[in-house]
C-alpha cells in the first residue's frame, strides 16, 4: 500500500532542470504590454481530473480597518477523491491580530453547466451575467455567516497571453501547468456575521482564480504573495519558486491598477526577503523586511515602476497548512510527501512608490502579504 501511494502521490521527481518549465514570462515580446484582459469565459472552474488544486480567493480591505478573506478550494487527489473547502478569515489590521478563522469541508458540491457557478450545502458563489461581479454567500459555519459582493473597478488580467506556466520536457505536451487570474481592484460590499456581531467589509478588494494543475509540492516549493490598496492605487503580486527538480525557477506575476484602469501587469521581478530570522519551531526563514517590485509599460508605452518595501512588523499569523487539510489529503501528504507547509502572514501599513515616465508619486495604503514554505 505504501509503495502504491508513494508512486501515485510522488515523493521525489527526477531533476529535469529549468528547461522543463515554460514560464509565462516568455509569451509576449518585451516591447509590448505583458498582459491580456481577462474575459468572463476564462473565469470558469476547470474541475480537472487527476491530482490538482483549484481556488477562488477574495481578499478584502475594509474602510473600518478590518481585513478579510473568503476562499473556496476544490482539489482532486490521485483522480480518486475530490474535496472542497470553504475558508473565512477576519483580521484586525491595526493590531495585526487574527480575530476569526473558519475552515469547513463542503458537501454536495455542484458546478453550473457553464462551470461559472459553484454551490455546496451552505455555500454559493455566483458571477454576474456581465462578468463584472461575484457574490459569495456562506452559512456552513454559524460562527461566520458570509454575504459579500465583489465588483471589479478595472479590467481583470492574466500575465502574457493566457497566464499559464507549463511543466514538461516537451513544451507541446506539458504534464502540468500553473496559472493565476486577477481582478486587482474591486469595490466590496457586504458583511460577515459572527458570534460577536456583524463585521462590515465595505471597502476595497482583490480576487484571484488559481490553478495548480499537477501535484502541488512538485509545482512549487515556496510562495510569496502581496495585495495592497491605497486611496488611488491597488497592487497585487504572486510569486512561486519551483523545487530543485525544475531548477528552482522563480516565476512572479502581478500588476498595478488605478481606481479605473490597469496601469501595468504581467511577469514581474522576484520578491526579495531583505532580512529573515529562523522560526524557532520549524527553522523556516521567516521574513522581517521585504521588497516587492513591479515593472512594465503602460498603454502609452511609458515605463512604470512600483515599489513596496521595508520592515513588515510583527507576524499576524502562522498557518500550519497540514492542520487545515481534509483528513484524506493530510494522511497522504504527511505520510508520503514529507512536506512541512507553513504560511506566514503580515499586514503592515506601507507606502507605494510609483514612478511613471520618471515622475514619482507616493501613497500610503494597507498591505496584506504571505510567505509560504512547502518543501
Amino acid at each position: 500500500m505504501f509503495s502504491w501511494a508513494k508512486n501515485a502521490v510522488g515523493l521525489t521527481e527526477p531533476v529535469y532542470g529549468s528547461s522543463a518549465v515554460q514560464s509565462v514570462s516568455s509569451q509576449l515580446p518585451p516591447t509590448s504590454p505583458q498582459w491580456t484582459a481577462l474575459q468572463k469565459p476564462s473565469l470558469a472552474w476547470e474541475v480537472m481530473s487527476g491530482t490538482n488544486v483549484e481556488t477562488k480567493t477574495f481578499y478584502m480591505t475594509s474602510s473600518t480597518g478590518k481585513l478579510g478573506l473568503v476562499q473556496v478550494i476544490y482539489s482532486d487527489v490521485l483522480g480518486i477523491r475530490t474535496t472542497a473547502q470553504f475558508n473565512c478569515k477576519i483580521i484586525d489590521a491595526a493590531t495585526a491580530t487574527p480575530e476569526l478563522w473558519c475552515s469547513d469541508n463542503l458537501d454536495n458540491v455542484k458546478f453550473s453547466a457553464d462551470k461559472q457557478g459553484f454551490s455546496a450545502t451552505g455555500v454559493s458563489m455566483e458571477i454576474s451575467e456581465d462578468g463584472s461581479s461575484y457574490r459569495i454567500k456562506g452559512n456552513v459555519n454559524k460562527s461566520c455567516i458570509v454575504d459579500i459582493t465583489f465588483k471589479r473597478s478595472t479590467e481583470g488580467f492574466v500575465a502574457g497571453k493566457d497566464g499559464i506556466t507549463s511543466f514538461g520536457t516537451d513544451p507541446a505536451k506539458p504534464w502540468g501547468r500553473m496559472y493565476h487570474k486577477f481582478w486587482p481592484r474591486c469595490e466590496v460590499s457586504g458583511s460577515f456575521i459572527t458570534q460577536k456581531g456583524e463585521v462590515d467589509f465595505g471597502g476595497k478588494g482583490a480576487f484571484i482564480h488559481c490553478l495548480q494543475g499537477m501535484k502541488p509540492h512538485f509545482a512549487a516549493a515556496r510562495w510569496n504573495f502581496a495585495t495592497f490598496h491605497s486611496p488611488s492605487y491597488s497592487a497585487i503580486l504572486m510569486e512561486f519558486t519551483t523545487p530543485p527538480s525544475y531548477g528552482e525557477s522563480v516565476i512572479a506575476v502581478g500588476g498595478i491598477a488605478s481606481a479605473s484602469e490597469v496601469l501595468i501587469a504581467g511577469p514581474q521581478p522576484a520578491v526579495v526577503h531583505n532580512t529573515t530570522a529562523p522560526d524557532s519551531d520549524n527553522e523556516w526563514p521567516e521574513p522581517k523586511n521585504t521588497t516587492f517590485t513591479w515593472k512594465g509599460l503602460d498603454k502609452d508605452g511609458k515605463e512604470v515602476k512600483g515599489t513596496l518595501g521595508g520592515d513588515i512588523g510583527k507576524r499576524m499569523d502562522r498557518v500550519d497548512v497540514m492542520g487545515e487539510m481534509p483528513k484524506f489529503v493530510k494522511n497522504i501528504v504527511a505520510g508520503v510527501a514529507n512536506t512541512k507547509p507553513y504560511i506566514y502572514q503580515y499586514c503592515p501599513k506601507m507606502t507605494l512608490k510609483l514612478e511613471v515616465d520618471g515622475q514619482v508619486t507616493e501613497e500610503e495604503g494597507q498591505l496584506f502579504m504571505e510567505a509560504t514554505f512547502i518543501s
